[in-house]
């Protein structure tokens, strides 16, 4: 995995520990960054204090510049490295602006990375049957019918109360950011126990960061799951009714049509909807079903348009905000997602009365 990220990076970043001085390992790998095509940075790692500074200077005779002593705890020289490293990678910001990102979330062990390892077609991320062998997010890049999408793996996601206090959690935090920075979020499921409390949990999660959603039911080839049954389950609770697909992360069942869904979940996301199209559907809507009333007012909503995409928000001019019940609330959203084909996308729908916002 390493040699597979160098081979990629623009940078590299020799971590080494200033306290326990320089070793053989640290001599080995340095020869290695020496002969590759990658600049390379050393930070000496555990300089705790200011005083400790000295620690950093044996590392010279690694040959790879001047060492700098950092202290990931105490945060010493952490805001010079990230200097250094931003001054290096100049361009690193557009390339990530073009390319659409694909993040994987789920519970511990649901095959989030052995998904990520089959679409790669390589070993790029560790599997292990332990659940919480990935800790971090992982950034992958890949060319996809030559569309640039970045896939993104991360740590397994467990209630908070239940990883407070320990490393999980601070694992949990990148992946929640991980689903808040990417256009979708892949929610992956263990098939053979179907569409859990838990998995609900993290789709609904997924949401909350305004990602567009849809749902892997992987482990396709050692079950019977009714996908009937586990698509009824999901759109019945959860709110943007992503669609549910049956992968196998071993057989490479549907893989391709996994990421394909997923991408037009992401451009459906950036889609806007014509004025004209939104007010027809809005006339259609009343027609089918009759406005709530409430103490003999009843609701008359008088026009639709989309001023926002990614996600895409719509403003609905109304007679009175304070008629509008929450069941006609979702039913108009519900019949937005199928007039334009927007299970799993996000939508903002903003009621304006007619006289006051």
């Amino acid at each position: 995995q390493a040699r597979a990220a160098l081979a990629e990076a623009e940078l590299a970043v020799f971590v080494v520990d200033a306290r326990a001085g320089l070793r053989p390992g640290d001599a080995e790998l340095a020869a290695e960054l020496r002969g590759g095509r990658v600049p390379v940075l050393v930070a000496a790692n555990k300089v705790d204090e200011p005083a400790q500074a000295g620690l950093a200077a044996e590392f010279y005779s690694l040959g790879l510049g001047d060492p700098l002593a950092v202290s990931a705890t105490q945060g010493l020289g952490t805001g010079d490295l990230l200097d250094l490293v931003a001054a290096r990678l100049p361009e690193l910001a557009k390339e990530e602006d073009r390319a659409t990102r694909l993040a994987l979330i789920g519970r511990p062990n649901v095959g989030k990375s052995s998904l990520v390892n089959r679409l790669l077609g390589q070993e790029r991320v560790i599997v292990n049957a332990m659940a919480g062998t990935t800790r971090d997010s992982i950034d992958t890049r890949v060319e996809i019918d030559g569309r640039e999408v970045v896939l993104v793996d991360t740590a397994g996601l467990r209630r908070r109360t239940k990883v407070a206090g320990t490393v999980d959690y601070y694992a949990q935090l990148r992946s929640e950011r991980a689903a808040e920075r990417a256009a979708v979020a892949i929610v992956v499921c263990d098939a053979t126990e179907g569409v859990t409390s838990e998995d609900l949990r993290v789709a609904e999660m997924a949401m909350r960061q305004k990602c567009a959603t849809v749902i892997a039911l992987n482990k396709w080839d050692v079950t019977r799951t009714d996908l009937d049954d586990a698509t009824a389950r999901a759109t019945r609770k959860l709110r943007q009714r992503p669609p549910v697909m049956a992968v196998s992360a071993k057989t490479g069942r549907s893989l391709k049509r996994l990421v394909a869904a997923a991408l037009d979940l992401a451009d459906r996301s950036q889609e806007k909807i014509q004025t004209a199209e939104l007010n027809r559907f809005l006339a259609d809507l009343q027609t089918l079903r009759q406005p709530p009333a409430k103490r003999g007012r009843r609701l008359r909503m008088y026009y639709m348009a989309q001023f926002e995409t990614d996600p895409p928000r719509f403003a609905v001019q109304v007679n009175d905000r304070g008629l509008v019940t929450r069941d006609y609330a979702y039913f108009l959203e519900n019949r937005l997602r199928e007039r334009w084909r927007l299970g799993g996308v996000p939508l903002i729908i903003d009621f304006k009365g007619k006289d006051r916002g």
